[in-house]
């Protein structure tokens, strides 16, 4: 206290400054909390209402004197009736086959076309780089029309394997661009190195690039896996068959029966199927961050 005083006598002005940088550091501090406590109650409230609701009774969810937000009776029948329903596993199991295949076609298409486009500068390289971005920006309900008329001619409606064919016209533009971006920010003197060397371009590649790209291939491939795990209007368009149906419509499409829904198991299953990309996230969120830093920086 007597340092402070002092120094407050001498030195007033300066004094009073660092004060006031303080004050406002610590009121930036508080601004930043209150916003991000905010931010989570807006985007944590619907799943809690969600695990609340699979976990009542038909009865409590039916009795409107009750608070919503709040279980009296817990229970996990919604759960046990969604996963003990055969219909249900194939939902999964169509969903797992779509995203795997669409995610490693994405991959190798991404990755080449990425490096082709980084490294192997050529007329029109650039305008091309431009242009596979900007097919991302096209919104997918302007596209489903046409995709729908090619699908149909090659006999793969109510197939899932339509849905394989047409989930990379979402996926590998986005995943490219962020490639470039990565590709983009790898030292020149490694190619240059390696041509010393005699190593070839594909050499190159497996050797040198994926290895050091390896952040901007994993964001890439989270973002080919929440797109084609969570994709909602192509299947919506395309599949009609409930055996051939991925989980995202496969629920809307069987518990929702005319006027009648089956909240709970609606509920239950929303859940079940967030599950894998929310595991997804947990565990790769710091290449997910890196990966799109790097693309959006030097892209």
């Amino acid at each position: 206290m007597a340092e402070a005083a002092a120094a407050n006598r001498d030195f007033p002005r300066l004094y009073g400054r660092v004060g006031s940088l303080h004050r406002e550091r610590l009121w930036a501090l508080r601004l930043s909390y209150a916003s991000l406590i905010f931010a989570a109650i807006i985007f944590l409230a619907p799943p809690f209402y969600m695990l609340v609701t699979s976990i009542k009774t038909n009865a409590e969810m039916a009795d409107q004197t009750l608070n919503p937000w709040i279980v009296r009776s817990p229970t996990l029948e919604h759960y046990a009736a969604i996963i003990g329903n055969p219909v249900f596993l194939t939902f999964f199991k169509n969903s797992i086959i779509v995203t795997v295949v669409v995610v490693t076609v994405t991959m190798v298409i991404s990755v080449l076309a990425a490096f082709a486009l980084s490294r192997m500068r050529f007329w029109g390289s650039q305008t091309l780089a431009t242009g596979v971005f900007l097919t991302y920006l096209v919104p997918d309900t302007l596209l489903f029309i046409p995709l729908y008329q090619i699908v149909g001619g090659l006999g793969l409606l109510n197939s899932i394997w339509g849905l394989v064919l047409v989930y990379p016209t979402l996926t590998v533009p986005f995943c490219t661009w962020i490639m470039i971006g990565y590709f983009a920010s790898i030292p020149r003197e490694l190619d240059e190195a390696a041509l010393i060397d005699g190593a070839t371009w594909p050499q190159m590649l497996m050797k040198i690039f994926i290895p050091v790209a390896l952040p901007g291939i994993v964001a890439a491939t989270i973002f080919a896996f929440t797109v084609s795990w969570a994709a909602f209007v192509y299947p919506t368009a395309f599949i009609t068959r409930p055996d051939q149906m991925p989980l995202t419509i496969g629920i809307v499409s069987q518990l929702v029966r005319g006027d009648t829904f089956a909240w709970g198991q609606i509920m239950a299953g929303a859940l079940i199927a967030a599950l894998p990309p929310v595991v997804v996230y947990v565990f790769l969120m710091d290449y997910y961050i890196a990966g799109l830093t790097a693309g959006a920086t030097k892209g």
